[in-house]
């Protein structure tokens, strides 16, 4: 297994959650590969708690953008979610 770097950073809309094994499905079938890992981050701002999902993969993992229309696709279309509050790469 290559070694992974954080390739999106994933916030959701209004306190929205997920597990790691939801979220690492999700993942993997968006980069199309097993080869990815998920971790959460918090920070508090405040008396706000914010929760940040990284996402991870190779570092040369190649074409981010269509990897990322399939993630915005996977988590609108889940029953899980609602829908992504910030995206970042």
């Amino acid at each position: 297994m290559d070694k992974h770097v954080p390739l999106f950073k994933l916030r959701l809309v209004n306190g929205q959650s997920i597990g790691p094994k939801p979220l690492h499905n999700l993942w993997a079938r968006a980069c199309s590969s097993d080869n990815v890992s998920v971790s959460r981050q918090s920070a508090r701002f405040g008396a706000n708690q914010q929760t940040s999902y990284l996402l991870q993969g190779p570092a040369n993992t190649a074409d981010l953008l269509a990897i990322e229309r399939r993630l915005r696709e996977l988590v609108e279309n889940s029953k899980l979610l609602g829908s992504i509050s910030a995206l970042h790469n």
